[in-house]
């Protein structure tokens, strides 16, 4: 039920405005705990990728080695915040490949996914066309936010998500897969455009 809230400092306030609040945390101190608690989290998963103890998931590389070879323009659009995602891409793609995609972020936004915020300025900002973009997620609230910006959806599903509703998605796979023979391909992306 938490996963489809966007953002981890929302995903806090909203379980404990349904559970109850610590007694500790008076009302004019919640936004200020939150925001400290969301700091250590990100500290603690930053750390977690810093020791490669998150792996890519299956595929991820390949495509992306595929699309770079290709000339395709990339983004990550997350609900985290900038400083998160461009570690996780610079650690577990390398610098190379991190230079070849722009970062857009949950802190550059007013309202994150579902909100199709984050994929509004990402095209806006790049200079695309919304009926060339591919957009590839792994919830129903990025599918959702996808939707509402107009640009088609690819799904893979995680093993947090593989149960979520993704109406509106393009396609559903388990995986991208690491063989590009029997794997989503850029070729595959460019089929679900409009």
């Amino acid at each position: 039920k938490l996963l489809e809230i966007g953002g981890g400092k929302e995903r806090m306030t909203a379980h404990w405005n349904e559970v109850g609040w610590p007694e500790r945390i008076p009302p004019e101190g919640r936004a200020e705990t939150v925001k400290e608690l969301h700091l250590k989290k990100t500290d603690i998963f930053m750390t977690l990728i810093d020791e490669g103890k998150i792996p890519l998931r299956s595929g991820v590389l390949r495509l992306v080695d595929e699309a770079i070879e290709r000339g395709v323009q990339l983004a990550v659009c997350s609900t985290s915040n900038e400083k998160a995602v461009s570690n996780l891409v610079r650690t577990l793609m390398g610098e190379e490949r991190r230079e070849k995609f722009r970062i857009f972020a949950g802190d550059m936004v007013k309202k994150k996914k579902p909100a199709p915020d984050v994929y509004l300025m990402a095209v806006e900002t790049m200079g695309l066309d919304k009926s060339r973009c591919v957009i590839v997620e792994d919830s129903h609230i990025g599918v959702g936010a996808a939707v509402a910006a107009g640009i088609s959806c690819l799904v893979t599903k995680s093993s947090y998500t593989g149960n979520e509703d993704f109406t509106g998605a393009k396609m559903i796979v388990e995986e991208l897969g690491d063989d590009a023979a029997t794997g989503v391909t850029v070729d595959t992306l460019a089929s679900l455009l409009d």
